[in-house]
């Protein structure tokens, strides 16, 4: 009788919940993970490890508990609803345990994203023979997978590994004639190196209103920041507006954080005061949450700044023709992109976007072998979204679900990134 081993790459959260989900329908996961240990992205280090998702030692989750948690394993009353993240990890591991994917996982294993490609052969079993499907794949995780294959085996593949792996770092001009630190954003750790030290934060999204935030409490002069890209959002109070029309939410979003943020004694719109305005319609850009961020403006710790355009030596000179003179760093938060170059033409990133069915199969191949799993930018937490697109490929992967065909997945992606467009 066929039975189905179901290669797992990675063992971040959607590593995690995807073997789990093999587990439930019966199916074999090996899961590959490329360091040693699981919990990905939330697995702080001091020094970050080439390949892998990096965090600051102060980071705590934007998401309460009950939203981020996975079906079956609610996280225990004592946890904080916001956790740090050793917290959350702890409760990765405690999930791990308590459903014994630990045995399932080589550690160690290649590096997934490097420089040598070879092909998995996937053997698909029918009535007729053997069909053999090729899927690029690391030399280093085939090695490792080929002892599992036998005759009657069929292979299929469930990539979730984390995508905040390849960083943006946008040229300036003169950057390369400044004399000070600059670096991105995923090599911070902590505050205390820029003790008395004059700092500017290129980019405020979630990552660049903490770090202006944390460094605030430790630098000599305020945080330089440019202008906020994102909607401004509160944990707390985000508008249940979802009928509405895009003119009518932005009316209405706008109004609900101006609530949120401390009130301005010369006008009555504190969001436009503050400088934390934006060019586009209220949630059609993924929300930036931080409680602290306009207390520390009003207070003068992070002053707001357009955007920069060009550096000297030691200064920052901006758009508006301002200066901020004795410069001593500048991290640029300004994001990642990502690739699935072990994947070749299965997967094709195109101007960091891709193209998948539901968010999480390529309709490129003749068989659905291979599930894309964790690849989205939710506004709440990618835990219980990752589950269910295991949940589904996994099934997909036994028979018990069907995809359609390919011209429709096609005109399905093609819809949906029409709509994303318009927003």
């Amino acid at each position: 009788m066929t039975h189905k081993r179901i290669a797992v790459i990675g063992a971040g959260v959607s590593g995690l919940t995807s073997i789990k989900c093999c587990l439930d329908e019966g199916l074999e996961p090996v899961c590959f993970e490329r360091t040693d240990d699981i919990g990905g992205l939330w697995r702080f280090q001091e020094n970050p490890e080439e390949g892998r998702a990096s965090i600051y030692k102060s980071v705590i989750i934007n998401t309460s508990k009950e939203m981020m948690c996975f079906s079956d394993y609610p996280i225990p009353d004592h946890f904080p609803n916001f956790m740090h993240n050793s917290q959350v990890l702890e409760y990765f591991r405690m999930y791990a345990k308590e459903f014994n994917l630990l045995k399932y996982i080589q550690l160690k294993v290649g590096n997934f994203v490097g420089t040598f490609v070879f092909e998995v052969v996937c053997q698909l079993h029918e009535q007729c023979g053997l069909i053999y499907q090729c899927l690029p794949i690391n030399i280093g995780l085939i090695s490792m997978y080929l002892s599992y294959l036998d005759k009657d085996c069929t292979l299929c593949l469930l990539c979730a590994i984390n995508y905040h792996l390849i960083i943006i770092l946008p040229y300036l001009a003169g950057i390369e004639k400044f004399k000070g630190q600059y670096f991105h954003s995923r090599d911070y750790k902590n505050p205390e190196r820029f003790t008395g030290k004059r700092v500017i934060v290129i980019g405020i999204g979630n990552s660049g209103s903490d770090l202006a935030v944390e460094i605030s409490h430790t630098a000599k002069q305020p945080i330089s920041i440019r202008p906020f890209p994102n909607s401004m959002d509160r944990p707390r109070r985000r508008p249940l507006a979802s009928c509405l029309t895009a003119s009518i939410k932005t009316e209405f979003y706008f109004h609900v954080t101006d609530f949120s943020l401390p009130p301005c004694p010369h006008d009555h719109s504190s969001f436009f005061i503050f400088g934390l305005h934006t060019t586009h319609r209220a949630l059609s850009q993924h929300p930036t949450v931080n409680d602290d961020l306009p207390n520390r403006i009003i207070s003068g710790l992070v002053k707001v700044k357009g955007n920069v355009k060009e550096f000297t030596e030691t200064a920052a000179i901006f758009e508006d023709g301002s200066r901020e003179d004795d410069i001593d760093a500048v991290i640029f938060a300004t994001g990642y992109s990502f690739a699935f170059p072990f994947l070749e033409d299965s997967v094709r990133v195109v101007r960091n976007k891709i193209s998948l069915y539901k968010k999480v199969f390529p309709p490129s191949l003749e068989k659905p072998t291979l599930a894309i799993i964790g690849l989205i930018q939710p506004l709440g937490a990618i835990m219980p979204i990752s589950e269910l697109q295991g949940r589904w490929a996994t099934q997909v992967f036994k028979g018990l679900k069907t995809l359609p065909s390919q011209s429709e997945m096609i005109t399905e992606i093609t819809k949906a990134q029409e709509q994303m467009a318009k927003r």
